[in-house]
């Protein structure tokens, strides 16, 4: 989004203003916010006015600031209440490792808590603490009810910390901020974008009854389909066997072997312009299907023969290819391998023997590799944080492109 096109003239913003040094960055957002035309109100947790005094906002905004969760107004109203019921978006920057563990609880015990639970306004929680707070899994546990509840969350980066070590849980920079509050009003990054998603694990069937199938649950691929939508694409989901229910809203198609995702993929990739395939796609399927369900009582021997090479048979088409690596040993060697004779533009590699990492969790440690030799190696993360970043490379290629 440049920056002449942005206009937030009319929109009510509350900025909740936790206690961490990130808190001098804030400054500046409320600064942007207000230049754009927003009416931006501050409400601030006690320990947040020992970084920054309630003045510096005051004076930027033109608004009182909230402190007190008992203040009155003119017409003698409960102020968090009255506030709560009028603005259109609540930004809370930084969000402490406390202040969401509040807010994931339903803690009213302070100005911010207490305005966002008394709103119905949709909220934008920008994360930042020590890397070993974000890590923690009561923290993750936090953030992923808070998304599952509707909010919206601007990843932390990693950086330097308060602490003078280095990790993920830097809060994300005020231009940063202020492009995902603008973004709330308005078509997303990915806005005008078509993307083909692939989920779940494929079946080939031996007989009527049995067939050859993985462990794949479907949630990485489930997890980009739902971040792709919420930045505005126009996302197709083809899915095998998952254990995960679908999305309202994502259009879905289900393809339960190989042929069938293949054929799909073959049909809808060439009107995309991305394709992340996150399927478990079987490698092999039965040479021929018994009519009748085979009876137990002697040994069996099944003649395989290869399923179609799905990435490889689109290798032609000019959208950006996204492929997964689920690996068990060389981890890195494997990937760069399917990178190069695939003809990706990213590929995620994972060791699904790691902890945390194999089919059917709710957390991924990933490598993205990129066709341009880069690499980011990526902590043990939630699959939906997993899809953030995969959809942040995704559009870097796309901005890269244009």
């Amino acid at each position: 989004m440049a920056g002449g096109d942005r206009d937030l003239t009319g929109r009510r913003i509350l900025l909740g203003v936790a206690g961490g040094i990130a808190a001098y960055k804030v400054v500046e957002v409320a600064r942007r916010l207000t230049r754009l035309g927003a009416s931006v109100h501050v409400a601030m947790t006690h320990s947040a006015s020992r970084f920054v005094g309630s003045l510096t906002f005051e004076t930027l905004t033109r608004n009182k600031v909230l402190t007190d969760v008992m203040e009155l107004d003119a017409a003698s109203e409960i102020v968090h209440v009255e506030l709560g019921k009028r603005v259109d978006l609540i930004v809370i920057a930084p969000a402490t490792a406390n202040l969401i563990a509040r807010l994931a609880h339903g803690l009213a015990e302070d100005p911010i808590t207490v305005t966002a639970l008394a709103s119905p306004a949709p909220l934008l929680i920008i994360p930042a603490m020590d890397h070993h707070m974000w890590a923690n899994a009561a923290t993750q546990a936090n953030v992923e009810t808070l998304r599952e509840r509707g909010a919206h969350i601007l990843l932390p980066v990693r950086g330097e910390l308060a602490s003078g070590e280095v990790g993920w849980g830097r809060m994300q920079e005020p231009e940063a901020i202020v492009e995902a509050v603008c973004a709330q009003f308005g078509p997303g990054p990915l806005a005008g974008r078509k993307i083909l998603v692939t989920a779940g694990g494929t079946r080939e069937p031996i007989d009527p009854v049995r067939y050859i199938g993985n462990h794949s649950s479907g949630k990485m691929g489930l997890a980009v389909a739902q971040e792709a939508a919420r930045r505005g694409a126009d996302v197709t989901l083809l899915y095998g066997a998952i254990s995960v229910p679908l999305s309202a809203g994502i259009k879905a198609e289900h393809t339960p072997t190989a042929a069938d995702m293949a054929a799909a993929v073959q049909r809808i990739a060439k009107d995309c312009d991305a394709l992340v395939m996150a399927a478990a796609v079987a490698d092999y399927r039965p040479a021929s299907i018994a009519s009748q369900k085979i009876k137990k009582g002697t040994d069996l021997t099944l003649q395989l023969t290869s399923t179609t090479d799905i990435l490889s048979s689109i290798a032609g088409l000019p959208l950006i290819k996204v492929g997964f690596a689920a690996e068990t040993e060389q981890l890195l060697s494997a990937a760069r391998d399917k990178l190069r004779r695939k003809q990706l533009d990213l590929i995620v590699a994972n060791d699904v023997t790691a902890e945390g990492s194999g089919f059917g969790s709710n957390t991924n440690q990933v490598t993205i590799l990129g066709r341009d030799g880069s690499m980011e190696e990526l902590p043990l993360l939630t699959k939906t944080e997993v899809a953030a970043r995969i959809l942040d490379r995704v559009q870097e290629l796309f901005d890269e492109r244009s």
